[in-house]
């Protein structure tokens, strides 16, 4: 019979067994999940094994890790990764599976502190490539999509309006794939949220161009100018941008595509312009 490694008594040796669902770190991870926003603390909440190993390599600091029991063995892969001083929690299988919102749970989820970005800090990064703008998306999915090309394809940053959905949501998370870990974001959630108004004159103020994507007008994308300090705009999946936010566009950008084709996915559009984006930095 083989012996465990010293690694794994180690591992096991970290895990506080938890029965009760009144447990303040249960408790505080099942309301994140269920609200998709921060606890109280700040704390974001996410679950899967590459999600945490992403988070890991992202440098994210951890408030508590929690196991189901039957997958206590992700925590001999986990545990030596993350520091002593967080706490690591087993669950029942039930109690655990009743926290978590995935269908098919992993058996591994978190509180981690999220990065903290303000517009001036993205606004610095212009340098770097364009601002992404979501105005109203409501698809976590699309949301998901968009932050982990504007990572890929050198975006500044992303700020979120009003009405879009929240990047704390686990299926944004899971979507991103560990970009919303290392992308400056700016949202409009918690304490101080990101007014689309006040967004858009603060980029006026600073002659940035505001560039917005359109199914049906608008220069061709492979003629706009998607160079220099712009900000690229993406509105709601049916509705596209509130009308008082177009008006003050500078640009609209379309994607030709075939006719009888009404329109493209949000998140495949907008993938589709940030390439072309980091093709003509190029």
């Amino acid at each position: 019979m083989t012996k465990p490694s010293e690694s794994t008594l180690s591992a096991q040796h970290r895990l506080r067994r938890i029965e009760g669902r009144h447990n303040a770190l249960v408790k505080q991870l099942r309301q994140a999940f269920a609200c998709a926003e921060l606890t109280d603390r700040g704390d974001c909440a996410i679950e899967g094994l590459r999600i945490l190993e992403e988070a890991i390599r992202s440098g994210l600091r951890f408030s508590a890790v929690f196991f189901r029991e039957s997958a206590q063995d992700r925590a001999d892969r986990l545990l030596p990764q993350i520091g002593a001083q967080v706490e690591t929690l087993l669950l029942p299988d039930k109690l655990f599976d009743s926290v978590v919102p995935s269908e098919s749970p992993q058996g591994v989820a978190a509180l981690v502190r999220l990065k903290e970005f303000s517009l001036g800090d993205i606004m610095e990064r212009l340098q770097v490539g364009p601002i992404v703008v979501a105005a109203g998306l409501q698809d976590p999915g699309n949301l998901g999509t968009i932050l982990r090309s504007s990572e890929a394809f050198g975006c500044a940053g992303v700020v979120l309006g009003e009405g879009t959905v929240s990047p704390f949501n686990s299926k944004v998370v899971r979507g991103s794939a560990g970009s919303i870990f290392r992308l400056p974001i700016v949202h409009g959630h918690g304490k101080n949220p990101a007014k689309l108004q006040e967004v858009l004159e603060k980029l006026r103020a600073k002659r940035i161009r505001l560039i917005a994507t359109s199914s049906h007008k608008g220069t061709s994308l492979g003629q706009a100018n998607l160079q220099g300090e712009v900000a690229i705009f993406f509105g709601n999946e049916g509705a596209g941008l509130p009308r008082d936010v177009m008006a003050k566009m500078d640009e609209f950008v379309s994607i030709p595509h075939a006719q009888q084709v009404e329109s493209l996915n949000a998140g495949v559009a907008a993938s589709i312009v940030l390439y072309e984006a980091a093709k003509q930095r190029k």
